[in-house]
């Protein structure tokens, strides 16, 4: 994943901007912060041509990058959040006069691209951290279902001990089995899934990367 353009607006006043690859954004951020001043929601995704833009939008000013990965949402909220964290605390932004063309926009500029560089610099890092997240968190779920399974079996054993009638005939007796049986499938097919799931993600995100060679 690469942050290929950011900015900061005011409204829909763009206060300071900047491209590290060619294409055109202006367009395209014009109609994303149109859409971010109607929801005014704090944090947006949003699919737009061949890019992905993100936008951080806090008391009227839209903090906006464009990456060209749609599966790394970590990398480009930290920053935004870096960006507004610097911008925030430059008492010059609050000028009524701040423009595109002044001083202190230009020099917002070269902070864009400093975070721009370093978060685009810092990505395999922050890709090989969300993977062990990912994977973390298939462990704990595949955890948490095995535990259930054996619960359940423990309550079956429980149950079949309690209930002697059932064991009057071999038909009866089959009851406990058969229902672990489908218990144990429901939960393995689970695991089946979500483990699929992770891993063709670990697979896309290590090939967007290029972690792995293509």
């Amino acid at each position: 994943m690469t942050i290929t353009y950011s900015c900061v607006a005011n409204g829909r006043a763009v206060l300071a901007e900047l491209a590290l690859a060619g294409g055109s954004y202006q367009e395209a951020a014009a109609t994303v912060l149109r859409l971010v001043l109607l929801r005014a929601e704090p944090k947006t995704i949003i699919h737009m041509g061949s890019f992905v833009y993100h936008t951080l939008f806090i008391d009227g000013i839209t903090y906006l990058c464009a990456t060209d990965n749609a599966l790394d949402t970590i990398t480009p909220s930290a920053f935004l959040t870096n960006v507004s964290d610097t911008f925030l605390r430059n008492p010059l932004m609050s000028q009524e006069h701040f423009s595109p063309s002044n001083a202190v926009a230009a020099d917002f500029q070269q902070v864009l691209g400093k975070y721009m560089m370093k978060y685009n610099k810092n990505q395999d890092g922050s890709s090989i951290s969300t993977l062990k997240s990912q994977v973390t968190d298939v462990k704990n779920i595949m955890s948490q279902n095995i535990d259930e399974i054996l619960e359940s079996e423990k309550r079956l054993n429980i149950y079949t001990d309690r209930t002697g009638y059932l064991q009057t005939t071999a038909k009866e007796s089959q009851k406990p089995r058969k229902i672990l049986r489908r218990i144990w499938w429901k939960h393995f097919k689970k695991i089946i899934i979500i483990t699929v799931v992770i891993l063709l993600s670990i697979i896309i995100i290590l090939l967007s990367t290029n972690v792995i060679p293509t």
